[in-house]
């Protein structure tokens, strides 16, 4: 995989004297499950899912989706089983029918699906909120010292970074003087791919969420040179009292704004480890969830040019800051400030939504009115074969072919 080099320098570029090469004391930090965070991510299982195919589903022109056509879908969602009992396992959110006797059964979504994909379209398409993600996603390429990234890199974060489903057409074309799409050559391969541009280097923005907070409770309100993370551990945990002193000399350390380019650093140095925890942490706030996959952070690193070793070395390291959680069949990386208990203390609008979204996915017994019963196959009746190949399950439809 290429690695973008930071070939442009910002405008705040510092020099920094200290490079010292003292490395983390050599004892293992275990890791304990916080029960909080892990049911934050936990919650949101199938979540990523279901918005996805409700996007498909509404990018069709008859605002429905065939079960063969979305069954083609399964590895592109990696869904955890058959589309067709995904659909069933959600009545509140998707709504399966048969158009007539003898066609195969469709999908649509249910009206109070369609009522909150408005409110999250008027989210979406309002000034403040989009003025708000082009300026995060201006900090996301800025992290990137080329001001650069891959398009398919972007694509990876676009759920966590709350970009709308078409956004290259339906975001990015409205905003020429921040973006424009490039081809860039990627040197482990020699091919050509398309890559996301910041037109030009955008020096308010330059400033990470820790500055933003120290400057506020400065008197004088400028940039403090000396900035600790914020630091906090689930109930009984406890860190060796020989790791415990090495965090507090690590924390007295010289803050290095993610922003600069620093890899004039040694990569084995205390310095080093703390501006790559400032860029993993800057990472994570512009996210509206504030985490992501433990593999979408490792290859963005790549991709930066820290390579996935240091983002593990640092994980590892800083369990006060990061929590790494197990749940939902990956790993996912949670930011550990940005929650009080398992809820977010500064909740964006779309996560509003998203909350709202799990509602509705969390009801699995809608009321039942006269029905006649369709088998998912689309094959009518009720024959032990074709049961037998949708799992025995049938889906019921009421009169007005309503799930």
């Amino acid at each position: 995989m290429a690695l973008a080099l930071r070939t442009k320098q910002p405008k705040l570029k510092l020099i920094h004297r200290l490079n010292s090469n003292r490395s983390f004391v050599d004892a293992k930090v275990k890791w304990v499950r916080d029960t909080y965070l892990d049911f934050a991510v936990q919650r949101e299982k199938d979540l990523h899912q279901a918005i996805c195919l409700k996007n498909h589903i509404l990018s069709h022109p008859a605002k429905s989706l065939s079960i063969s056509f979305a069954s083609l879908l399964k590895p592109y969602l990696h869904l955890s089983t058959t589309s067709s009992k995904f659909f069933l396992t959600y009545p509140f959110f998707f709504h399966v029918f048969q158009p007539s006797p003898g066609l195969p059964p469709r999908v649509k979504l249910t009206s109070p699906v369609l009522s909150l994909h408005h409110e999250e379209s008027a989210i979406h398409f309002s000034l403040p909120h989009r003025l708000d993600t082009v300026n995060r996603l201006s900090r996301l390429l800025m992290l990137a010292g080329a001001t650069r990234l891959p398009l398919y890199l972007i694509d990876r974060l676009k759920w966590d970074l709350g970009l709308p489903h078409n956004f290259v057409c339906s975001l990015l074309a409205d905003y020429p003087d921040y973006f424009q799409v490039s081809d860039v050559e990627d040197a482990s391969t020699g091919r050509t791919e398309l890559a996301l541009e910041l037109v030009s280097w955008r020096e308010e923005l330059a400033v990470s969420e820790l500055e933003k907070k120290a400057m506020n409770c400065h008197p004088s309100g400028k940039k403090a040179k000396r900035i600790a993370f914020p630091m906090c551990f689930p109930k009984g945990f406890e860190l060796e009292k020989r790791v415990k002193d090495w965090v507090e000399e690590w924390q007295c350390l010289p803050y290095i704004s993610p922003y600069e380019n620093c890899f004039h650093l040694s990569p084995s140095s205390d310095q080093a480890e703390k501006w790559t925890v400032g860029v993993l942490h800057e990472l994570l706030w512009l996210l509206v969830s504030k985490k992501t996959e433990r593999e979408n952070l490792l290859c963005l690193g790549e991709y930066l040019g820290f390579g996935s070793r240091m983002f593990k070395k640092v994980l590892m390291h800083h369990p006060g800051i990061f929590y790494v959680s197990n749940k939902i069949r990956t790993q996912t990386v949670v930011l550990r400030e940005a929650y009080r208990k398992d809820f977010l203390v500064e909740k964006h609008p779309l996560m509003g939504m998203r909350y709202r979204y799990i509602h509705l996915l969390m009801n699995k017994t809608p009321k039942r009115h006269k029905s006649v019963t369709v088998l998912a196959s689309g094959n009518r009746g009720r024959g032990s074969a074709a049961a037998s190949e949708m799992g025995g399950r049938a889906v019921e439809f009421d009169h007005r072919g309503h799930a």
